[in-house]
């Protein structure tokens, strides 16, 4: 199996990781083209900057001057001192669960829950005894009597909701296993298939890469993955790169740090990766990184958004996993990584994402944001601190203890998450040894 190439520029020796400055060099703002050089002295020689590049400027400015208020709070090293929230993060994650959803919720019930038990799982306080008693009697209400999970009690199955509740009975734990009806599942599934290999995301709904990533996720995790299930899916995938590189949600569609992880994460399970163009959908993710900010941009031209710290830094260990021949159910127990370099290192800048999240996106009254001067809410604090995981972990490579790179206080560290489910890797053991023993699905 060939090694993952590292260019240099892209592994980060430990003295150089911690690097913030005031702006200048690495994170000096964009310059617009009035702030270029002109070989006219003609003011009208320079063209008006385009209100992408406009929004562009702004949102590093809004990035730099957090990292300004952070400095002030934390003081001129920060980098080394910020903390992670997590008192008030856990406790606004927590109220959540305890809370009735709003209006503009009521169809995604499953994706609350997931994502407040998600973050929480990632901080170590998945809450017990009656709050998880009430999820999963919420969940359980859920599940159309036809297969699926719905967002809510009474409502069609839909892949998005389905796969957010499993993944939420897998943090759980084999407690909650019982009230899913794998036969009825697997059923469901097979009538939202669609001749191309994709998966509608409900009976005569849209079909797209992440409606298919959502529906592998859900067979592999129920041990219903069968050959007449899977067929075509991984083609299907394929004809959604892109000429940019990356992973588009349908073929011919813009690449897009969603699909691409979606796609990738499906092909790993399909044990088809390789038929990918790895060099260019590597160097597409690779340019989706910030050049002042940190953070992930979710395509080309885009603002930076905290939730693409997982959907994008996601892709580096799948990529990973490829390279090195990794299996899907076995965390590394083999110590690795030098004094240069202590943990290996994925193919981009892990520090300047935690500065990111950790000086940019957190809110003071708990909770994590896209970026700065946006609300707080449940999918981005999952997301952000997704991303935060893999920032800080190397799982497939090393011992827990020498996998680590932490920004900022050493408490900031979390729990490491799964790069295809995005749960934590004993809970994705747990389920795996849970379901493999049961029978197979009747055709």
């Amino acid at each position: 199996t060939p090694s993952l190439p590292l260019h240099p520029s892209l592994v980060q020796p430990s003295s150089a990781m911690s690097h913030w400055t005031p702006p200048s060099s690495f994170r000096s703002p964009t310059p617009t083209s009035a702030d270029e050089p002109s070989s006219s002295s003609t003011p009208s020689s320079s063209p008006s900057p385009s209100p992408s590049l406009l929004l562009q400027q702004e949102t590093e400015k809004s990035v730099l001057e957090a990292f300004e208020l952070t400095s002030l709070r934390e003081g001129p090293d920060w980098v080394h001192s910020v903390r992670l929230r997590r008192e008030k993060h856990r406790n606004y994650l927590l109220s959540s669960l305890r809370t009735k959803g709003h209006i503009s919720l009521l169809a995604s019930g499953p994706w609350k829950v997931y994502w407040a038990m998600h973050a929480l799982e990632l901080l170590d306080s998945v809450p017990q005894g009656d709050t998880l008693a009430s999820v999963i009697d919420f969940l359980s209400g859920c599940q159309h009597p036809d297969g699926g999970f719905g967002g809510g009690n009474g409502q069609i199955g839909h892949l998005a909701p389905t796969y957010a509740a499993i993944l939420t009975l897998c943090i759980i734990g084999t407690e909650a296993f019982s009230i899913v009806d794998r036969q009825k599942m697997y059923e469901w599934l097979m009538r939202i298939k669609k001749t191309n290999g994709s998966f509608a995301m409900h009976v005569g709904g849209e079909a797209d890469v992440r409606s298919t990533y959502c529906a592998l996720v859900v067979a592999s995790l129920l041990n219903i993955l069968t050959p007449r299930l899977v067929s075509q899916s991984a083609e299907y995938i394929i004809q959604c790169q892109t000429y940019e590189g990356g992973i588009g949600g349908e073929p011919g569609t813009e690449a897009h740090g969603g699909y691409a992880f979606c796609g990738i994460a499906a092909l790993a399970l399909l044990d088809r990766v390789a038929a990918l163009d790895l060099p260019r959908f590597l160097k597409w993710v690779c340019m989706r990184q910030g050049r002042v900010e940190g953070g992930f941009m979710g395509r080309a031209n885009k603002l930076v958004d905290g939730c693409y710290s997982w959907w994008q830094g996601g892709v580096f260990p799948l990529i990973d996993m490829f390279y090195t021949n990794k299996d899907l159910y076995q965390l590394s127990t083999v110590p690795g990584g030098t004094d240069e370099n202590p943990a290996g290192g994925w193919m981009f800048d892990q520090l300047a994402l935690q500065e990111y999240l950790l000086g940019a996106c957190q809110s003071p009254f708990g909770g994590l944001l896209d970026k700065p001067g946006c609300p707080r809410d449940l999918y981005h604090t999952c997301y952000t601190l997704s991303g935060l995981s893999v920032a800080q972990h190397n799982p497939f490579y090393y011992s827990l203890d020498a996998a680590t790179i932490v920004s900022g206080h050493k408490s900031n560290l979390v729990e490491v998450t799964h790069p295809i489910y995005n749960i934590h890797h004993q809970q994705v053991v747990a389920a795996h040894h849970h379901f493999s023993v049961l029978p197979p699905p009747k055709e």
